[in-house]
């Protein structure tokens, strides 16, 4: 597994988060979705959010941008890009700064595009509203983003509707309307999941062809530990809600510190090997909606000490600059 090793120089963070908690509100109850999520992101940095489903990735993701389900509410934290506060804002101010300042591109491009409208109708929407631009130059704006995106016959694909589509060109399609707009920080959730390994690698290459012209910001939520190690400069493990290690790709990779992380690198198919049976989590993550006592792994890990079923851990800052969430460190 090759792994992306030069991130950028340590700068000002460009989108910081501090203690992000974000809950559903339901008939079970409240559930803890996010549970107290900071991290930080430069300009020109990729970091990758790694987790199983249900960890609270996408749900994270959203709430950076205020796009969340009617039963969900962000009850705490702070969201800063460059300074200005995303929670204080008032819708209209915010609905300005999606698409221009910081867009997304969702997992599953069928349900994201609009079934109604043409591709060239849903990327001429984000150059018109931020960008003022009409006319012959929108139209070749448009064209330009998808051939930028490696779509074959630009200008036909303007007039086509998502069903007539492939899955790997909806897909990039949805990326030619996030970047439609040059926002400084790109949130990708999963977007690699309908591509075949083929068109996966080349949408990875021109997303970061991208970033390296432009010096945008990345948050890629994946599940795709080879994806992560292709695509991020740094790595935040997520669990239960919260985030367990955070630290530089090749660090997470060479030696993980979390039990978390070392259970799920150990589930990675090594082609290297012999064939072998693969390695799985024991147990089930725990409901979103059980009360939280002591530290969220402990019923699956496998150096659990009878403080972990107590106490919930804190952050741990190691030697290397990695932080982890667990008591072996304490």
């Amino acid at each position: 597994m090759s792994v992306l090793v030069a991130p950028p120089d340590a700068v000002t963070p460009r989108l910081t988060v501090r203690g992000l908690r974000t809950y559903i509100c339901g008939r079970r109850g409240v559930g803890k979705a996010v549970d107290g999520v900071s991290f930080t992101l430069a300009p020109g940095e990729t970091l990758g959010l790694v987790g199983e489903s249900g960890s609270g990735k996408s749900l994270t993701s959203m709430s950076l941008v205020r796009l969340l389900p009617r039963a969900a509410r962000i009850v705490e934290g702070d969201i800063r890009l460059d300074g200005l506060d995303l929670l204080a804002l008032p819708l209209n101010a915010m609905r300005q700064i999606r698409g221009a300042r910081i867009a997304v591109v969702l997992q599953d491009a069928l349900t994201a595009l609009n079934p109604v409208l043409t591709i060239g109708e849903q990327i001429y929407e984000p150059l018109r509203q931020h960008q003022g631009l009409g006319g012959r130059a929108l139209r070749a704006r448009a064209v330009e983003l998808l051939r930028m995106m490696r779509i074959p016959a630009p200008e036909a694909r303007l007039r086509a509707f998502p069903h007539q589509m492939s899955g790997g060109m909806r897909q990039r399609a949805l990326g030619a309307v996030a970047l439609a707009a040059g926002p400084e920080v790109l949130i990708a959730d999963e977007p690699t999941t309908a591509l075949d390994p083929t068109l996966e690698a080349a949408f990875l290459e021109y997303i970061k062809q991208i970033q390296r012209e432009r010096g945008m910001s990345i948050l890629l939520t994946t599940h795709d530990l080879n994806v992560v190690a292709r695509a991020c400069h740094r790595v935040a493990v997520m669990y239960a809600g919260r985030i367990v290690e955070t630290g530089t790709t090749r660090q997470i990779m060479a030696k993980p510190a979390h039990p978390y992380t070392e259970g799920l690198l150990a589930a990675v198919p090594d082609v290297r090997r012999p064939a072998h049976r693969l390695i799985a989590i024991p147990g089930q993550p725990p409901s979103i909606y059980a009360e939280k006592v002591g530290c969220s792994f402990a019923a699956r890990c496998p150096y659990v000490m009878d403080r972990c079923r107590t106490e919930s851990p804190p952050d741990f800052d190691l030697p290397d600059g990695r932080s982890v969430a667990c008591w072996r460190y304490a």
